[in-house]
């Protein structure tokens, strides 16, 4: 079955264009275009979407408040959001990972890696372009926003403040290493499945509502640190 998309951009030669790239390739159906937030949620009450790729900045409601709404009013149902932004440190990427967005990518990124982030995210996979992968770090740690306690660091922390078992832990802070459910269970040696059972885990008693969001919590506690990377 084709993955459903939705294409939400306030600029219709990109909606356009991103449509066009899209309809050569197989597996992938874009449903729909959106020039806003608001527009967004409109279409999603009468059609269903897998994944929606979301500018960050739009006039009217802007990618940010759209994610958080998709979460808030379609809960279960609500599609994956993956982000797409000019700028490889956008100033609105790290409320979007809060909001619950499944991944960002720059809109410069070719189409192969477009396609590949598609098809993780709908799959519950994060996705996040290694472009911004250091500098999304590299804004944490400026801001004081992770502690770099590498020298002295284990999983006690984690495992009290959520009751994490100590493998749910390690696995954690592997997610916020950017590890995929493969890479992890290679890291382990355990099933594949089992990382998916230990990543749902994880997710439901830290409050995530995707890895990205569980990433972010690891550097914010200092579970990963820059060093780590």
């Amino acid at each position: 079955m084709a993955i459903r998309v939705l294409i939400v951009d306030d600029q219709p030669m990109f909606r356009m264009g991103l449509q066009l790239l899209l309809e050569t390739v197989d597996g992938i159906d874009v449903t729909g275009e959106a020039e806003d937030g608001g527009a967004a949620l409109a279409f999603l009450e009468s059609t269903p979407v897998d994944v929606a790729l979301m500018d960050v900045r739009m006039p009217v409601m802007d990618g940010v408040e759209a994610t958080r709404r998709i979460r808030a009013e379609f809960k279960d149902d609500a599609p994956r959001v993956l982000m797409l932004t000019t700028f490889a440190l956008d100033e609105y990427v790290i409320d979007a990972m809060e909001a619950g967005a499944s991944g960002f990518l720059l809109k410069d990124a070719p189409l192969d890696e477009l396609v590949s982030a598609i098809r993780h995210v709908e799959a519950g996979d994060a996705v996040v372009s290694p472009r911004m992968t250091a500098r999304l770090l590299g804004h944490f740690l400026s801001n004081g926003s992770t502690k770099d306690n590498a020298g002295n660091r284990d999983v006690t922390g984690a495992v009290r403040a959520f009751d994490l078992t100590d493998r749910e832990a390690e696995v954690f802070r592997l997610i916020g290493l950017g590890l995929s459910n493969g890479q992890i269970a290679d890291r382990l040696r355990i099933a594949e499945n089992t990382v998916r059972v230990h990543v749902r885990h994880v997710l439901d008693k830290t409050g995530s509502c995707n890895r990205v969001q569980a990433a972010v919590l690891a550097y914010r506690i200092g579970l990963v640190s820059a060093d780590d990377r």
